[in-house]
């Protein structure tokens, strides 16, 4: 059987449920609260995925005490208007966008962490061709979206041209703040 908070995560998720309990609703109220969103954006090599891995581990178990906070990471999205479109279309009144945390950094460095990546990657598009034609996809499509986020005064901007511990002692900074 299926509480009456279970059907009504079903619902928020959009998925279709028969009435199986009558459950009083007070049972799992943290279930209710609408989920809090963070997009993490930035240029390829700008170090959103070595953040967002390190905000998960060195966070779980502060969200994990926390967990009715119902907070969710989202890295690389959305990465363009048909994006953004399709969440707002499927997401509205359902999860509300926090904010989104920006990776700032000069293009030409993060040419140079993917190409360095590459090297022990494998990843076939860490070479400067395939990552002048992603810099250039990025500054086309995501960077407007991050300028849109920044208009409504949702965007966290962190500097990351810096070294990886640097960065994720702003990034701390910004969710402790952030709460």
């Amino acid at each position: 059987m299926v509480s009456r908070c279970g059907r009504r995560l079903l619902h928020v998720l959009g998925l279709s449920f028969p009435l199986l309990s009558r459950r009083p609703l007070l049972l799992c109220p943290p279930l209710l609260m609408k989920p809090l969103v963070v997009f993490v954006l930035g240029g390829p090599g700008a170090g959103k995925g070595t953040q967002c891995a390190r905000i998960v581990e060195e966070m779980d178990q502060t969200m994990a005490v926390n967990a009715q906070k119902n907070k969710f990471l989202i890295d690389g999205f959305p990465r363009n208007q048909d994006n953004l479109q399709g969440w707002n279309k499927t997401m509205d009144g359902k999860a509300d966008v926090s904010f989104v945390l920006f990776f700032d950094c000069d293009n030409e460095i993060c040419i140079e962490r993917c190409l360095e990546r590459g090297k022990s990657s494998g990843r076939s598009d860490d070479n400067r061709e395939s990552l002048e034609k992603r810099i250039q996809t990025y500054l086309q499509s995501t960077k407007p979206i991050i300028d849109l986020y920044e208009e409504m005064g949702k965007v966290k901007k962190i500097d990351a041209s810096k070294s990886v511990d640097e960065v994720f002692d702003e990034v701390v900074k910004i969710f402790d703040k952030e709460g």
